[in-house]
């Protein structure tokens, strides 16, 4: 049985990161995940590492806005009506955490983690040397009415309290900005200090095999099947079984099938969402990420051509591909930016594991001696997995967190 100090459960942003943090804190790691690094989530999100999102995706105010979810007129949500009823617990739940006090909460918890996010990020980069597919090229807020231009003042209000540099900008300064956008009619929000990436996958993998590149261990495995083992944790793998000492479920969308093993439960939904890349005409580019904020969609410059990533889908996590929220999207992206042909022939499908207060479940697992927990990102998982990661190995290790954890501990929901 091959020994570790900590046993990291999941290959994505956040396990890759976390795995590597521990490293630095002088531990020996083994990752485990059921697929290679970087192939499930972390593969298809939009590359953003945000130096905004002090207001989180909450309950629609607008009960406009509400009527064309429900009628299916708008790009920016998508339901199945099975999964919205055994859901509302949690959106009631969300639309408690959208109020006032609730945001305010919420936007002075998660100012004190990602103004370290880019500076994790490019500790981590130096680390895997990856940074190549890094861009400090900040981000657009695309606002194609009025009306959505004044609802996101919360943001930019929060923004000018936390010390976030953003700048406002008319359709001329847009086209200036990026020439290709068809935004006569548009306002928008530039948010130079955020940065991204051309590949959030090959970040992911290139973090993952840093870990190995540095004596750590990886393997594949169902992290289903961790259990107790000699005053630590045990888990079979392809290369026989791991004993650690410690053990972190960095399992995103798939915490919930280990945690509810071992009796632990949280207030967690998987929120799906959809990438399909195109092949711009020969003068057509972007240089940094666009999103167009009423129809939820992220146009971002990748690797493999122009990525079109959906908004929200809520359905079963498991359930088959739902076309329609892309086809939706694209007939909006297009009215901004000419999209050539599609690259793949079908999208790629993810999930986002999400908490009712959008922040992510990070320390010990309650009740565990030995089991630590770092999962339920949501929008935020490739911005904050570093930054988590790094609290996490330092409350392992014993180190005075570098952060306040108090608004990420597991107990919040006891």
């Amino acid at each position: 049985m091959q020994s570790v100090d900590v046993i990291v459960l999941g290959a994505g942003i956040v396990g890759s990161s976390t795995a590597l943090q521990l490293q630095r804190k002088g531990l020996d790691v083994a990752l485990v995940d059921r697929r290679q690094p970087g192939e499930e989530t972390s593969h298809g999100n939009a590359g953003i590492i945000e130096r905004n999102g002090f207001v989180p995706i909450g309950f629609p105010e607008d009960w406009r806005f509400l009527a064309d979810i429900v009628l299916g007129r708008t790009p920016a949500v998508n339901y199945d009506l099975k999964t919205v009823l055994r859901i509302l617990p949690w959106l009631r739940a969300l639309r408690r955490e959208s109020a006032r006090p609730a945001l305010q909460r919420f936007a002075h918890a998660i100012d004190s983690f990602e103004r370290h996010a880019v500076a994790e990020h490019q500790t981590l980069a130096a680390l895997a040397s990856c940074e190549r597919l890094y861009r400090k090229t900040g981000w657009l807020h695309l606002y194609r009415t009025e009306a959505a231009y004044r609802a996101g003042e919360t943001e930019r209000h929060f923004a000018r309290i936390f010390g976030a540099e953003y700048q406002e900008l008319g359709p001329l300064e847009i086209n200036e900005l990026e020439p290709a956008l068809m935004a006569d009619t548009c306002r928008g929000v530039f948010w130079p200090e955020s940065q991204s990436v051309s590949s959030p996958g090959g970040v992911t993998k290139a973090f993952a095999k840093a870990v190995t590149d540095r004596g750590g261990h990886l393997y594949l495995g169902d992290a289903r099947r961790l259990s107790r083992s000699r005053g630590g944790w045990a888990l079979a793998t392809d290369r026989g079984p791991v004993w650690g000492r410690a053990a972190v479920i960095c399992l995103g969308p798939w915490a919930p099938d280990l945690l509810k093993t071992l009796g632990l439960r949280f207030p967690m939904i998987v929120k799906r969402g959809y990438h399909l890349h195109y092949k711009p005409p020969a003068n057509v580019s972007l240089t940094r990420p666009v999103v167009d904020l009423e129809n939820g969609f992220v146009l971002t410059p990748m690797e493999k051509g122009i990525r079109l990533t959906t908004g929200i889908e809520f359905r079963d996590r498991d359930a088959p591909p739902s076309p329609v929220q892309v086809t939706r999207a694209l007939a909006k992206a297009r009215e901004i930016l000419p999209l050539g042909i599609p690259v793949e022939s079908e999208p790629w499908m993810g999930a986002r594991p999400c908490l009712p207060d959008s922040l992510p479940v990070t320390g010990a697992a309650p009740g565990e001696s030995g089991l630590w927990l770092n999962f339920g990102h949501g929008h935020v998982g490739f911005t904050l997995g570093p930054v988590t990661g790094r609290l996490v190995a330092e409350m392992i290790t014993g180190q005075v967190p570098f952060v306040d954890p108090g608004p990420l501990s597991p107990n919040r929901f006891a």
